[in-house]
């Protein structure tokens, strides 16, 4: 070879190297069931690839999660709508030809910015339903659809079809007759760590419930359709709690079930300024809270004998639980302008209440608050246990006359043992504002006791969502703080108040009998003493005349 020619030849193997190094880099080999972490650079295109398929495999299904942003799989490299799908948790199915032995998808990222994603491919056979297998067009649907707000998030599937072999013609798609009308649907819900919002835990808990057998053993079934149902169900949205949810699809005749592709929320933003996952505990919430468990540890211990201090605390509570309500239903206002407003209203809420007790001296107007805000806790309590997951309570009416009729038990009950009644009220409400200041700083699902409430008063349709909530270690820790400090709180005062009066005399009323006596008893140096106005104006008489000397001031000679 001339010498002249190795330094083209040099530059050609040089270009064929990095040409074949630029299509390994893009280019992902999967095995069946086997998770890849890929990381997408802006601008690139990523190949996956599968190859040896076993004869007995009917479909596949491709799926991809990210934590916050949104990634393409595409059946071809220039992606368009009807063979790609775009989404967080992205997945597609491809049924597979008679003689097909290995098939490849595209990745890209459709923002333009590094995405760091967890894969998998799933081989299903010719007896496994095929989720969204009847979605109303060519394409295959194994997607779950979600859709969040503040209180509800909506998942949705497409219906799926029975099995069927390579190369067979596919089962009529009839939800009251043929193969698919006998399948059933499994809605599964699993619960990230909570307060955990990393992207490292979002995708290895995705792994461990991307497929029938790890759902089923991880998850926790809520509900089951038929295939004659509406296959779209509302949830009770945990801002700030990561909840992965997915639907795994059974033929009980062939005894058979398939996964469709998972889906994850937060039920919140990681983009929003204001707003987002991460600053979703606001300032003004900190603090709200932080002095409502100042206050709640007080009454706790102290409420009863402090009787004018544990008054202003439950009419604070009441009046603010109302006029938070109604005005987030009528105005548009701000969170923090609202939460204010709410602050100030329940000031003199519990003005008023302390001012109604120094007036009259009622002690069945003062049983009649505490009593309603011990039931508003009870009820909510109550359909905070599983008894509030009856689809009997899913009806607004049922669910509002039995929350009503315990709120309403209370304060009957309190009328016939009002100083126990107060003194419990006082523990337990008390030590609740104790763990509502806790899930300012640290999550705890025991928040939702009486969230739950104010977001079926705030929302019309949170009646028709499923309720349940992740218990974890630390609900667990709190549910004893709780109930340790209402206990002792409750106990304390009991020993405390045992030889007392059950309540303190209203101060006017005591005022009016002591200006009475000091009008009849002559004897008392008090009854001599001018009133009030002739005090006062004998003050500013004397305040700006000059005092004339009595007697003499001049010193004595000695």
């Amino acid at each position: 070879m001339p010498a002249q020619l190795w330094p083209a030849v040099s530059l050609l193997v040089v270009m064929w190297d990095g040409v074949l190094s630029q299509t390994a880099a893009d280019r992902v080999v999967f095995s069946l069931g086997t998770f890849k972490n890929i990381s997408l650079a802006e601008n690139a295109t990523v190949q996956a690839v599968v190859s040896r398929i076993p004869a007995e495999v009917a479909f596949l299904i491709l799926q991809f999660h990210t934590q916050q942003y949104n990634i393409t799989l595409s059946f071809s490299k220039v992606p368009t709508l009807s063979s790609s799908h775009t989404a967080v948790d992205s997945g597609l199915l491809s049924p597979l030809l008679i003689t097909q032995t290995s098939l490849d998808w595209y990745l890209l990222s459709p923002e333009n910015r590094p995405l760091t994603s967890v894969g998998v491919i799933l081989a299903y056979g010719s007896s496994d339903p095929v989720p969204g297998g009847c979605s109303g067009d060519k394409s295959f649907d194994p997607s779950v659809h979600l859709q969040y707000n503040l209180f509800v998030t909506t998942v949705t599937i497409a219906p799926a079809n029975a099995g069927y072999a390579r190369g067979a013609v596919l089962p009529t798609c009839n939800a009251t007759r043929g193969p698919s009308a006998r399948l059933e649907y499994h809605v599964y819900q699993y619960f990230l760590p909570e307060g955990d919002l990393s992207e490292q835990s979002l995708l290895s808990h995705m792994q461990a419930v991307a497929s029938v057998a790890s759902m089923t053993a991880h998850g926790t079934k809520l509900i089951t359709w038929a295939a004659s149902e509406k296959l779209s169900a509302s949830f009770k949205s945990v801002p700030g709690q990561g909840v992965i949810y997915s639907v795994v699809v059974r033929d009980p005749v062939l005894n058979a079930s398939a996964s469709y592709v998972p889906v994850h929320t937060y039920a919140c933003s990681f983009s929003s300024t204001l707003d987002s996952c991460m600053t979703i505990g606001k300032v003004s919430t900190k603090i709200f809270f932080t002095i409502a468990g100042f206050a709640g540890f007080f009454v706790c211990f102290f409420g009863h004998q402090f009787f004018k201090c544990e008054l202003f605390c439950l009419g604070h509570a009441f009046a603010a639980v109302v006029f938070f309500v109604l005005i987030t239903r009528t105005t548009t206002l701000e969170y923090n302008l609202r939460l204010a407003l709410t602050a100030l209203v329940g000031v003199v809420g519990g003005v008023l209440l302390v001012l109604s007790w120094w007036r009259f001296g009622s002690v069945l107007c003062c049983v009649l608050v505490v009593g309603l805000t011990m039931g508003f806790l009870l009820a909510a309590a109550f359909f905070f246990t599983p008894v509030g997951e009856l689809l009997i309570f899913r009806s607004g009416a049922v669910f509002w006359v039995t929350f009503g009729g315990i709120v309403l038990l209370v304060p009957l009950v309190f009328v016939r043992w009002p100083r126990e009644g107060n003194i419990m009220t006082c523990g337990a409400v008390g030590a609740y504002a104790v763990v509502l200041a806790v899930n300012s700083y640290a999550y705890t699902s025991l928040s939702y006791i009486t969230l739950d409430i104010l977001k079926r008063f705030l929302n019309n349709n949170y009646s028709r969502t499923f309720t349940s909530m992740p218990f974890q270690d630390i609900d667990y820790i709190m549910l004893t703080v709780w109930a340790v400090l209402g206990v002792s709180g409750v106990v304390l005062q009991l020993h405390r108040e045992r030889t007392r009066p059950f309540f303190p005399p209203s101060p006017y009323l005591m005022w009016k009998q002591e200006r009475e006596r000091r009008k009849t008893n002559v004897l008392d140096p008090s009854h001599h003493m001018p009133s009030l106005p002739r005090r006062l104006q004998h003050w500013l008489l004397g305040a700006f005349h000059r005092k004339e000397p009595a007697g003499e001031v001049t010193p004595l000679l000695l």
